[in-house]
């Protein structure tokens, strides 16, 4: 045995120089012959690889060709994806890490094997994977995380799923009316994805890849496409999470059809398609495919994803212990979630609009006389001459670069709106046309969609030379010579339907979901090719879609409508876009549009806060400044902070004396928690994890939080319960088991698992601490720019504990190079001791004020 292994080395050592060998077959006795497959040498160091290419040995060589054939198979199983073809059809399972495997089938061999769509920038890794076969000759692909099994293709019939039985004369009848078309599937290349100790994460049963709707076909232009789908089992106790946002009031998307696609007009507000779910099963789905996606989960214990346009079936699964770990999968496939400027963390203050220089500098000062905290004011649309011009109205904005002085004096940056929109007849419009860079139908035309002529097409930023060239005006035209700090990407849908329009690469109704992807990277990318590392990026836009959180984007819910239904939506809304591992989302506090109010309106209450000295903004929506107020109490425990709206007035004064100083409380409270919000975003970078938490995050061994769509945690210490009922003054509360928990107002302690009824006067947004938390808290400031020491320290006792604090310059990319401070602030419950650890803030904490709730 030793001489044949040696010779076989040999030979291999021979082949590495020759590309390839077979395995030579004797002229002489060939009786008992098998067939054994040819070796070739794989390039790059692999291994070796197996073709199907197939020689015989007579029996008495069995012993070498088992050696061989044992040696090669060990090699090729360390070292490629699985690729599988049956019968015109391709299944290929390529690894991204151990806990992540892409899923791929198509009838075209060259697409299935094809890189991964828009989004993603992993790249394949083979390593601590392994290949084999079971007894029924099924594919089994192995890493210490995952175990994934590839169904026999030629299993017998009574393996394969079938209906009821009919009798023959039945199905001759239905063969004349309903048959054919078996040739589109559903095909039977079942995927079973499990842990290595036996657990079922996903099951794939079916695929189909059928040929594009008569109407599809007519919109998508080039080659041939398909409609593709792929049908999954859902077990009656999984539950399910992220895709975007819906806003129909759901938390758990269980037993809802979610139309994945954004569309502004959509019941409730915009939908937005990021088709990525989380399931308490323990996995993460992301579905590759960027048309109209239909996901209909838990009917007939089936969870169904069908696409409109597609050439293949292409799905990543990621496996994880807990949430947290397949949001690192996710970041891993799709990118980092870059911390914003400090600034972001604080208060953005809006309205729709600040027409002229002269009122945004005015509420600039009257937050500074006030003593309210304020970090960023916001320059919304209509600012230009005419849409596409990439200017200023000098009446209105006379000099924007001693305005942005100005307003830099008072520590506050601003936020400029650019809409990506060119009317005829404006200076860039010809050119625009001519170079093909605006959003156009099949003949070239510019489609204008809902738009007036004064508003004109979309600038096509699929384009990158159109790509470059905005970002480059932008830069040009306000951030170099007006020192604006941030921008608005708004209608970044596009916000018309480009099913009939066409992209730089390739048709809208193919690519329908990504414009948003390329329209934040454009600035993104400029900013950072122009700037460096000295400038951290903040966008505001209100489209999202695979891997857009690396463009340093903020997304916000669009243009709700204010009204206490829409509060109560907004926040599962916001819970499951958040969970689809885009960390940084906000509404507009207290909505976009104002409903039409009948002149006899009447609250259903009697309204908690009286707003007559405030009828110039509210006129007779007499429960609206309510309404603000307890949105307002919600925004503070959101990722962003921002107030907008169409509204005369929409400062934290405009409602009244009665919500002025609750309004404050919550404005200096959002501040005081900087320093832990702003570690949480520091987490939310090293992770990809978001910091505003639905309860399955947290929780996942209590069932009673596995559809609760308006409590939340924000990051690891506090369960938020806003108030979403006119008039009310209590608000029932589920403390999630597992754990004690601290009101945060009253300090009073309480068991988990149970529900309560908290009390919540208008004033208090019901707030609760999980024991074993610790808390930093900061000083009063009036906005980022000022140095901010840490106050003081909460300790909630109950449990061993421990917060990671970061600190750094909040406006560079120095984090991303190790720059910034580290401190390990750790709760010793047994000692009742709280130490910290490493940092610039070690020796600040020494003068803070430790504070242990209930000693």
């Amino acid at each position: 045995m030793f001489l044949l292994m040696r010779d076989f080395w040999k030979s291999v050592q021979a082949a590495k120089n020759e590309d390839c060998f077979p395995l030579r077959r004797s002229d002489a006795d060939r009786k008992g012959e098998m067939k054994i497959l040819m070796v070739r040498w794989r390039s790059g160091g692999r291994g070796l690889r197996l073709s199907r290419f197939a020689w015989r040995l007579p029996a008495r060589q069995l012993g070498c060709v088992l050696l061989t054939v044992s040696l090669a198979g060990i090699a090729f199983a360390q070292g490629s994806p699985v690729v599988v073809e049956r019968n015109g059809r391709v299944i290929s399972l390529v690894p991204y890490a151990p806990n992540i495997l892409r899923v791929t089938m198509s009838n075209d061999k060259a697409t299935a094997t094809g890189a991964a769509g828009y989004g993603f920038v992993a790249t394949p890794s083979t390593e601590g994977w392994t290949h084999e076969h079971d007894a029924d000759g099924g594919d089994v692909f192995r890493s210490p995380r995952m175990v994934v099994r590839l169904a026999p293709g030629n299993l017998p019939a009574e393996k394969l799923p079938q209906p009821m039985p009919l009798d023959l004369l039945n199905r001759q009848l239905r063969e004349v009316y309903f048959g054919g078309g078996s040739e589109q599937g559903p095909y039977n290349d079942a995927v079973l994805v499990t842990t290595p100790g036996g657990k079922t994460l996903l099951h794939m049963r079916t695929w189909t890849m059928s040929p594009e709707r008569a109407d599809v076909a007519q919109q998508d232009s080039g080659a041939q496409g398909y409609s593709v789908a792929a049908m999954f089992d859902s077990p009656a106790e999984e539950h399910y999470y992220g895709l975007g946002q819906q806003q129909k009031g759901w938390m758990d998307l269980r037993d809802h059809e979610i139309r994945c696609w954004h569309d502004y007009a959509a019941t409730g507000g915009e939908d937005v398609c990021v088709p990525f779910v989380v399931s308490s099963g323990g996995y993460g789905l992301v579905w590759d495919n960027p048309s109209k996606t239909t996901v209909d989960i838990g009917f007939n214990g089936r969870n169904t994803w069908s696409s409109e346009v597609g050439d293949r079936v292409s799905y990543f699964v990621i496996a994880g212990d807990t949430s947290d770990e397949i949001y690192e999968g996710y970041r891993l496939l799709t990118g980092v979630t870059h911390m914003l400027p400090k600034a972001a963390y604080g208060y953005i203050q809006s309205k729709a609009i600040y027409p002229t220089q002269e009122q945004l500098l005015d509420v600039a000062k009257q937050y500074r006389q006030k003593k309210l905290p304020l970090d960023v004011l916001v320059v919304d649309f209509l600012n230009m001459t005419k849409q596409g011009e990439l200017d200023l109205d000098a009446k209105r904005w006379p000099d924007p670069a001693r305005m942005n002085r100005e307003l830099h004096g008072m520590g506050v940056n601003t936020l400029l709106s650019v809409w990506p929109h060119f009317s005829r007849g404006t200076q860039f419009y010809d050119m625009l046309q001519k170079n093909g860079w605006l959003i156009h139908k099949p003949d070239g035309t510019p489609d204008p969609g809902w738009a007036k002529e004064v508003i004109g097409p979309n600038l096509d930023t699929t384009n990158p030379e159109a790509s470059k060239w905005w970002w480059e005006k932008i830069r040009d035209r306000y951030v170099n010579p007006y020192g604006f700090d941030y921008l608005w990407l708004d209608e970044t849908e596009p916000d018309f339907d480009p099913a009939g329009d066409m992209y730089s690469i390739g048709s809208g109704i193919r690519f329908y979901n990504v414009y948003p992807l390329f329209h934040t990277a454009s600035v993104y990318e400029g900013f950072r090719r122009d700037f460096g590392d000295s400038k951290r990026v903040m966008i505001l836009a209100r489209a999202a879609y695979l891997g857009a959180q690396r463009n340093g984007t903020v997304f916000w819910s669009s243009d709700i409508v204010s009204t206490w239904d829409m509060l109560k939506r907004s926040i599962p809304a916001g819970l499951n876009f958040a969970a689809t591992g885009l960390p940084y989302w906000d509404t507009d506090i207290a909505g976009f549009f104002s409903p039409a109010i009948p002149a006899d309106y009447r609250a259903e209450h009697k309204p908690l806060i009286d707003g007559s000295d405030a009828r110039e903004t509210i006129a007779n929506y007499v429960d609206y400044p309510e309404l603000f107020v307890r949105w307002f109490e919600w925004g503070a425990f959101q990722p962003i902070m921002r107030a907008h709206g169409e509204r005369a007035h929409n400062e934290v004064w405009s409602y009244g004396k009665q919500a002025e100083p609750i309004l404050a409380k919550y404005l200096k409270l959002r501040y005081q928690l900087l320093p832990y919000t702003y570690s949480l975003a520091y987490r939310s970078y090293q992770t990809g994890a978001p910091y505003m938490r639905a309860l399955f995050m947290d929780f996942p061994a209590d069932p009673k939080v596995a559809d609760i769509p308006d409590e939340y945690m924000y990051g690891p210490a506090f369960l938020v319960v806003p108030v979403t009922e006119q008039g009310a003054t209590h608000r029932t509360v589920y403390l999630p088991a597992g754990c004690d928990w601290y009101n945060y107002w009253t300090n009073e302690r309480l068991h988990g698992g149970q529900t309560i009824v908290a009390d919540a006067p208008i004033g208090t947004l019901p707030l609760f601490v999980r024991a074993g938390s610790i808390v930093p808290l900061g000083s009063d400031v009036d906005s980022t720019q000022e140095k901010q020491r840490i106050g003081s320290v909460r300790v909630y006792p109950g449990a061993n504990g421990s917060f990671t604090l970061f600190e750094d310059d909040g406006k560079t990319y120095a984090y991303e190079k190790g720059g910034g401070s580290i401190t390990t602030l750790t709760w010793d419950e047994a000692a009742h001791q709280l130490t910290h650890d490493g940092g610039a803030a070690s020796s600040e904490l020494d003068g803070a004020t430790v504070v242990v709730i209930g000693k």
